[in-house]
C-alpha cells in the first residue's frame, strides 16, 4: 500500500447532471480517505468543484465577462465545496483545511517552500489538506491549464508515492471512450509515448481540461519517480483499490521514472516563469547532454536575450531555437556581461540547478 498519495478529484465526478454537488459521492470519497488515514497513509487532496457548485447556488440574470463569472462563481462555491468536505470529515473524527493557491505560488523557490512547509504541517499534524486554484484572484495569464496540472506539481513539491487522477471515464482509451471499437491503454511508458495520437481534447462540463491535459501531467509527473493513476472516480471504492491493489483496478497505469532532486523538480514545473533566455552553441549543448555532470559556462553562451538577476530561471536554447533545458543563474545579466569574455569565469548555471529537457 502506498504511504503517501495525491489524490485529484474532477468536477465530474463530484457534480450531479444539474450541476449541483453529489453529496453522495463526496461522503463515499471521504469515507475511503479515511480508511486510508486509519492505516496511516497521508493523503492530499486537490479538489475541483467550487465553480460547478457555485453554479447551483448563484442566479445571475446578466451573463458576465468569463473572468468576472468564474470569480463570482468560484468565491461562492468554495463555500460551500470545503463545507461539506468538513461536515463529512468531522463524521470520521478528522480535520481538513482548505489551501487556496495561484500559479505565482510555484513561481520562486521561497513561495514554492512556503507552501511545502504549510502542506507538511498540515500533514504532521494529521490534517487533511484540500488544495483548489485560488480562482477568484487568478486571471487567464496566470491560471493553471486545470488542477490536473495543479495536482501534478503538489504531488512532485510533497514527493508522493502516487498520484491518482479521478476523472468520469477508466483512464486512457487508444480512441473514443464512448466507441466500442476503443481500448483502454492500462500502461503507459512515463517518457517514451506520443498522446496525442489518439487521446481526445474533448473537455468536461464542468471543469477546464481534457484526457490529453490529463495524460500530459501524468506523463510529466511520473518521469519524476511518481506513480500516477487515471481512474474513474465514480467506481466504488476505487480510491482505496488502487491504494492497496491497483492491478485490481481497470484504469491507465503511467510507470514512474528515475526521481528527481527535490530543487530539479521545482524548476521542471517552473520552466514556464522563465522570462530571460540564454542562447549556447552546440559545443555546450553536447556538454550538457553528456554522460559527465557539467554545468554551463559563459564561454558556451551565444547570447543572451532579457535581464535577469541571481536566482532567476533562464531559459536555456540551443542552436536550433529549441529550449533544451532551464536553469537558475548563479548571477545577474550585468556580471554576466562583463564576464562574457572571461573563459575561466565561475558557471553562469550550475549542474545542480540545471534541469534538461529529455
Amino acid at each position: 500500500m502506498y504511504k503517501s498519495i495525491t489524490i485529484k478529484i474532477g468536477s465530474n465526478v463530484l457534480t450531479r447532471p444539474d450541476g449541483k454537488l453529489d453529496v453522495e459521492r463526496m461522503a463515499h470519497i471521504t469515507d475511503q480517505i479515511a480508511f486510508l488515514h486509519k492505516k496511516g497513509v497521508k493523503v492530499i487532496l486537490v479538489s475541483s468543484g467550487a465553480v460547478a457548485a457555485g453554479r447551483s447556488l448563484v442566479n445571475y440574470k446578466q451573463r458576465k465577462d468569463p473572468v468576472s463569472e468564474r470569480q463570482l462563481l468560484s468565491s461562492v462555491g468554495q463555500v460551500k465545496l470545503v463545507t461539506n468536505y468538513a461536515s463529512l470529515f468531522d463524521m470520521h473524527k478528522m480535520s481538513c483545511a482548505q489551501v487556496l493557491v495561484t500559479k505565482e505560488d510555484f513561481r520562486t523557490r521561497e513561495h514554492y517552500l512556503n507552501m511545502k512547509n504549510c502542506i507538511s504541517v498540515l500533514l504532521d499534524n494529521q490534517i487533511v489538506p484540500i488544495i483548489n486554484e485560488n480562482d477568484a484572484v487568478s486571471v487567464t495569464a496566470l491560471m493553471f491549464t486545470d488542477n490536473d496540472e495543479l495536482a501534478g506539481l503538489v504531488a512532485s513539491m510533497m514527493n508522493t508515492e502516487a498520484l491518482f487522477i479521478l476523472t468520469n471515464v477508466d483512464g486512457i482509451f487508444n480512441g473514443n471512450p464512448n466507441s466500442p471499437d476503443s481500448q483502454l491503454v492500462e500502461e503507459i511508458d512515463s517518457e517514451n509515448v506520443d498522446l496525442t495520437g489518439y487521446v481526445t481534447t474533448q473537455k468536461s462540463n464542468f471543469g477546464r481540461g481534457g484526457m490529453l491535459t490529463k495524460g500530459r501531467v501524468a506523463q510529466s509527473t511520473a518521469a519524476g519517480g511518481i506513480s500516477v493513476h487515471i481512474a474513474n472516480g465514480t467506481n466504488e471504492n476505487v480510491i482505496t483499490s488502487l491504494a492497496s491493489d491497483a492491478a485490481s483496478v481497470r484504469h491507465t497505469r503511467f510507470l514512474p521514472g528515475t526521481p528527481r532532486p527535490a530543487v530539479k523538480k521545482w524548476m521542471a514545473y517552473s520552466a514556464g516563469f522563465a522570462n530571460s533566455e540564454v542562447h549556447i552553441n552546440e559545443g555546450a549543448r553536447q556538454a550538457l547532454f553528456s554522460a559527465k555532470a557539467t554545468s554551463l559556462l559563459l564561454a558556451g553562451v551565444t547570447k543572451m536575450e532579457g535581464e535577469f538577476k541571481k536566482g532567476d530561471l533562464l531559459k536555456i536554447i540551443d542552436s536550433n531555437n529549441k529550449v533544451v533545458g532551464i536553469g537558475k543563474a548563479q548571477y545577474d545579466r550585468k556580471k554576466a556581461d562583463e564576464h562574457k569574455n572571461d573563459a575561466k569565469y565561475k558557471p553562469l548555471v550550475h549542474y545542480d540547478y540545471l534541469y534538461l529537457f529529455s
